[in-house]
């Protein structure tokens, strides 16, 4: 997630202005963002400057064991086989309180509330850890649709300031169907359940789960064969049959099981399967139990039989299929923020990363070049003139993927609250995924990124 943010007034009358302080006049087109010309905006002519497009960055086997590494090595991952049968009840209060702690500063409601110690005394109670018991059993279950993670066992949406109301600080992230995870917790309600994913542990709506034995719902993202989404996002036909089924968004990088052997006579929820894949996905029973069902994904939708090959001609196709969405801080807006966005595009790849900038930036398992503090700007530079297509670079709360260089800056695909420049006066508000070059970038507090810049990760040996 990135931690700087940009806000305007009236988007419109703001951005004419700076436009016209920076030598652009107001008539033209206000989506303009300086040094980025229309073609850059392209897959293909970054494509036609890369001198070895399709050779392999990783091979299949080296993107299995370095997800092997991060499995075994980072911290902020975690693997749900190891868990054990039974966990300490004080080792699940803690994980609890470590995410849900009272906030330190003040918060506003979606209508500039301030909200109240009484409020927030309320989600503390809901966390009902006072029923925890000494011996916690882990219940395993898949996600069933788009499920938001959040903070604290609420909905309420709260904001850092009054009428900033795009980033909300409950909004931790998100998981997709299929998606396994450990239930250790409910709240008061039970209408929330707190869960450990493979890359995050948080508080989600408890009937976006189904519970099932552990072996079926760990089994479920190993089944073969298997169609893998690439496109920024497919989704199942419309089936009034199977409504849990029906128009049901699946983001790039989701892994589900195909049912190859289905007999092309056999309707699936009332229709044939002749211009679609059969999928299994997984839904619940009227007791919450896991039910593994056919449905259909249609030919269009732009899935494969098999992952990525990880290349400079495919990393940047698949980036740019993200260009343009509205920017999602936690994955809000089914949308999603910067390390969300470089996590997707590389799970096409079929390559695993932790959940959040800080994480991914100082991954054990990762091939990263550190910037050092004693790093000058001109040996900055130099470091950043040698960096290839798909090189991650980070700065505190933010990551930004390398897709070229050009007149002698370094181009960069990421998804962005909005840029300032150090050469240009004003800010754009860009609020999605974005292409800017990276030497003139500069945050809100006046620095520039370059000397922000704490590790590169290349996603090669």
């Amino acid at each position: 997630m990135m931690s700087k943010i940009f806000r305007t007034g009236t988007l419109a009358t703001c951005l004419t202005l700076m436009l016209i302080a920076s030598g652009v006049q107001a008539g033209d087109k206000l989506h303009v963002i300086p040094h980025v010309a229309p073609a850059q905006q392209t897959a293909e002519y970054w494509i036609s400057r890369s001198q070895k497009p399709d050779a392999l960055l990783l091979s299949a086997a080296e993107i299995d064991a370095q997800n092997q590494r991060l499995r075994a090595q980072d911290p902020s991952m975690h693997e749900l086989r190891r868990l054990p049968a039974q966990m300490p009840g004080a080792e699940v209060r803690a994980m609890v309180e470590k995410r849900s702690s009272r906030p330190k500063r003040s918060l506003y409601d979606s209508q500039g509330q301030r909200i109240s110690d009484s409020m927030i005394d309320g989600w503390l109670a809901d966390l009902a850890l006072e029923t925890l018991p000494a011996q916690v059993q882990p219940r395993f279950a898949l996600v069933i649709a788009r499920a938001d993670l959040r903070t604290f066992p609420t909905a309420t949406r709260v904001f850092s300031r009054v009428g900033d109301t795009d980033i909300d600080r409950f909004q931790e992230s998100a998981l997709f169907p299929g998606s396994a995870v450990a239930i250790l917790h409910e709240s008061r309600d039970r209408q929330w359940s707190f869960v450990v994913s493979a890359r995050y542990a948080a508080w989600m709506r408890s009937d976006l789960l189904a519970t099932g034995d552990a072996a079926t719902v760990l089994a479920y993202a190993e089944r073969s064969p298997w169609l893998v989404v690439t496109g920024a996002r497919a989704e199942t036909v419309y089936t009034p049959e199977a409504p849990q089924l029906s128009r049901l968004s699946l983001d790039m990088g989701t892994r589900i099981p195909l049912l190859a052997d289905w007999p092309r006579e056999e309707p699936v929820n009332g229709q044939l399967p002749a211009a679609a894949h059969v999928v299994q996905l997984p839904s619940r029973d009227s007791e919450g139990r896991l039910q593994l069902r056919p449905a259909l994904l249609p030919h269009s939708a732009d899935v494969s039989r098999h992952y990525l090959p990880l290349n400079q001609r495919t990393l940047l196709e698949q980036s740019f299929k993200f260009l343009g969405e509205r920017y999602g801080w936690g994955h809000s807006y089914e949308a999603r923020d910067c390390s969300g966005f470089v996590s997707e595009v590389y799970a096409g790849f079929g390559l695993e990363m932790p959940r959040n900038t800080g994480d991914q930036g100082k991954s054990p398992a990762f091939n990263i070049i550190p910037f050092t503090a004693e790093m000058n700007r001109d040996a900055r530079r130099e470091v950043l003139k040698t960096l290839q297509v798909g090189d991650l670079v980070y700065i505190p709360g933010h990551v930004m993927m390398v897709i070229g260089h050009d007149k002698g800056l370094t181009y960069v695909i990421h998804d962005t609250p909005g840029v300032r420049y150090a050469d240009v006066v004003g800010s754009w508000p860009v609020n999605g995924v974005a292409v800017t070059p990276l030497e003139p970038l500069g945050s809100d507090d006046d620095a520039l990124y370059i000397d922000k810049i704490y590790s590169v990760v290349k996603m090669r040996p």
